[in-house]
């Protein structure tokens, strides 16, 4: 018998248990994490995802997830791309420090 694929991302919740979501950030948190992943991965020159297909990948993911996309394996933050400038170099010097401290604060907490 023929069996269809199944999407895994149905089966990894995008919040995390309250009061972790919270405390973690909410849904502010979401937005800066997933739009800052977004800005990392595509730069102006064009990219062969679009800028709303990078950010919607992330938007999907729990915090905890997100804040792995902007760090090391080490949990240091990855460096910044040359392309982001302005506000966008701003937007993701917060976003990385927001993700270091939301990956020692789940590892404290017992969430990874």
């Amino acid at each position: 018998m023929a069996h269809g694929r199944v999407n895994a991302a149905k089966f990894i919740p995008r919040l995390l248990p309250e009061p972790h979501e919270t405390d973690l950030g909410g849904p502010p948190a979401h937005r800066l994490l997933a739009t800052a992943h977004a800005d990392f991965v595509c730069p102006p020159s064009g990219h062969q995802i679009g800028w709303s297909d990078c950010y919607a990948s992330a938007d999907i993911l729990p915090l905890t997830h997100k804040a792995d996309l902007l760090l090391e394996p080490n949990g240091e933050p990855r460096p910044l791309p040359d392309h982001l400038t302005g506000r966008a170099r701003e937007r993701a010097e917060e976003a990385v420090r927001k993700a270091a401290w939301i990956r020692r604060e789940a590892h404290r907490r017992g969430l990874c």
